[in-house]
């Protein structure tokens, strides 16, 4: 079970720390994403990282401003979001799973997902 927090409103230039907490039978070796989607958008993908070391991976329009990471205990997954933007306005997703290389950012590849936190950014 993935569930988010950290959402809220923002203007825009501001920060936000994203985090998902997976809790129950989970695998310790599974890629760990970001994703958002923001209305009548397709869910795309922000960033990612392989729980026991790996990427991570970022969308090239959050490049140099946001960070994913995790804890030591590899249970909770951060995204800590700066110089947020209008455009960074969406729900945002956590998820896991076990995708291809080259298809770290494709949302389909992803079996576990939370229940979403929105992110809204005023200009």
């Amino acid at each position: 079970q993935l569930m988010e927090s950290g959402g809220g409103s923002v203007q825009a230039g501001g920060s936000l720390r994203l985090s998902c907490a997976a809790s129950g039978d989970t695998d310790k070796n599974y890629w760990m994403g970001w994703f958002r989607q923001a209305p009548g958008k397709e869910r795309e993908g922000v960033a990612a990282l392989y729980t026991s070391g790996g990427g991570p991976h970022y969308a090239n329009s959050v490049k140099g401003r946001f960070t994913i990471s995790q804890n030591d205990a590899k249970n909770t997954l951060y995204l800590q979001m700066n110089s947020l933007k209008f455009e960074d306005t969406a729900m945002y997703y956590c998820a896991g799973g076990h995708p291809f290389t080259g298809l770290i950012l494709d949302s389909t590849k992803y079996s576990y997902w939370g229940q979403g936190t929105q992110v809204t950014v005023s200009s």
